[in-house]
Order: structure tokens, then C-alpha cells, then sequence
């Protein structure tokens, strides 16, 4: 049965793998019939990960992608790839006056920085087939909507859409599209951290229309969506999951 989201015979890399939407997007792609090559800090997490998966073949690769001769490392024992999804990323609630050149560069390097590298990596490497694609883990935050104490965190997803859309710009020419995921509050432990109370969290979820936040598998089908031949003609599109938040 013909089945244009299939991922069959495809090769995907998911980066921050261990946890929440990376967790789900492996296991995710797996079910959909990819060989997987997860990467992430914590090895333990990622052997969980791969032990929830479907299908044969797949790998992990211990990375920090904080460090570039560490992306490099990673680039080098990958094999040819037909999509990857960099969603390695960390948040953090930082007001204004609170922000130090510390905090900033701390996630500025993982949730900006690395995803830049890795890409220019793989390109230069010649790692990605023709055709291919890139997916990065965006967010709501700053490039749809704005919220208290989230200024760094919003800035560095804002700034991951800026490069998506210029990548695939520049990368169309090589058969690579580039199109991110734009989540807004997802059930992931990167929330449950979060310094808010219950009630704060109660009167933040009737802004939803829908009553609840997202659920990491439903931004899993929509990054395999991106992936698979049925986005063949989507490029350089920031892809809104908010469960109806930014309508108003």
C-alpha cells in the first residue's frame, strides 16, 4: 500500500535523543520504518531509547554539542543520511535583569550554535543525500509569541528559524530542505523543570483552546511528516504546533 509519510529505507539522525521530543522522534521514525542513529550526553538514557524502538540497525553516538570538535567526531562516524533532526536544546526562565553573559552563553551554544555547526558540518561533509532533509526543533516561543523571563531562550529559537530559512535557501540547489517544528508547551521533563507553580501552571493551560499542551509524540508525527516524500515540496517553513494558543 502506497504510503507517502513512510520512512522506509530512509537513514535519520536525531540529536538529544534521550529524553522527551527526541526520545519520541526516534522511536517515532523506527515504527515508521527508519534506521535511526540517536545522539545525545547520557548513554544510559540513550540505551533506554533503543531499547523502546522498532526495527533493526539502529545506533547511538555519545556527543556533546557543545564542543565542535565533538560535532565533528559525530559527522565523521555517521553514514549517508536521508533526514536529520536537530533537536538537542535546553530552556531555562531568565528575567531580563537576571541575564548575564554566562546564562546567555550557555544556551545561546546548545540550542543555537550547535545546530548551525552540525548542519554546516554535514553539508561540508557531504553526509546528506539528494534528496534530504533537516528538521530543527524551533519553538512558539519568539518567533509566534512572547512570555515573561523567557528572553534568552526565545531568542535563541528565533534565531534557529532565521538560519532554517536562509539554509534552505542556500541548500535547495543541493536537494535539501529545511523546515522546523514550532512547539509550544510540550509534557517533556524540559518543562516539568520549570520553576512554576501548580496554579501557575493551571491558569497557563486555559490559554490553550485545546485545554492541554502538546503531548512529544504529536511533534513527533509532524517531524515525520517533514522527513517523508509528502513534505517533497516543503522548504523553509517554521510549522506552528500550539494547540490553538496563537490564534487570539
Amino acid at each position: 500500500m502506497h504510503n507517502p509519510f513512510s520512512l522506509s529505507g530512509k537513514t535519520i539522525l536525531v540529536t538529544g535523543a534521550s529524553s522527551g521530543i527526541g526520545r519520541a522522534t526516534a522511536i517515532e521514525c523506527s515504527k515508521m520504518g527508519a534506521r535511526v542513529f540517536l545522539s545525545a550526553r547520557n548513554e544510559a538514557r540513550l540505551c533506554e531509547t533503543l531499547a523502546m524502538m522498532e526495527g533493526e540497525g539502529h545506533q547511538f553516538i555519545i556527543a556533546d554539542l557543545t564542543e565542535e570538535e565533538a560535532i565533528k567526531a559525530l559527522v565523521d562516524q555517521l553514514p549517508q543520511l536521508d533526514g536529520v533532526v536537530l533537536n538537542a536544546g535546553v530552556a531555562g526562565l531568565v528575567p531580563t535583569m537576571g541575564i548575564t553573559s554566562e546564562k546567555l552563553l550557555q544556551m545561546q551554544q546548545i540550542n543555537l550554535n550547535a545546530p548551525i555547526l552540525l548542519t554546516r558540518t554535514l553539508v561540508k561533509k557531504r553526509k546528506l543525500n539528494t534528496p534530504s532533509s533537516i528538521v530543527f526543533t524551533s519553538s512558539a516561543a519568539g518567533v509566534f509569541r512572547t512570555s515573561v523571563g523567557n528572553a534568552i531562550y526565545a531568542t535563541t529559537k528565533c534565531g534557529i528559524d532565521a538560519f532554517m530559512r536562509t539554509a534552505a535557501l542556500e541548500l535547495a540547489s543541493r536537494g535539501i530542505r529545511c523546515n522546523s517544528v514550532n512547539p509550544a508547551m510540550v509534557e517533556t521533563e524540559l518543562i516539568k523543570n520549570l520553576p512554576i507553580s501548580e496554579e501557575e501552571r493551571e491558569k497557563n493551560l486555559q490559554q490553550y483552546p485545546l485545554h492541554r499542551y502538546g503531548k512529544p509524540e504529536e511533534v513527533a508525527y509532524a517531524i515525520i511528516y517533514l522527513l517523508s516524500d509528502a513534505a517533497a515540496w516543503t522548504t523553509g517553513t517554521a510549522l506552528k504546533l500550539d494547540g490553538g494558543l496563537t490564534i487570539g
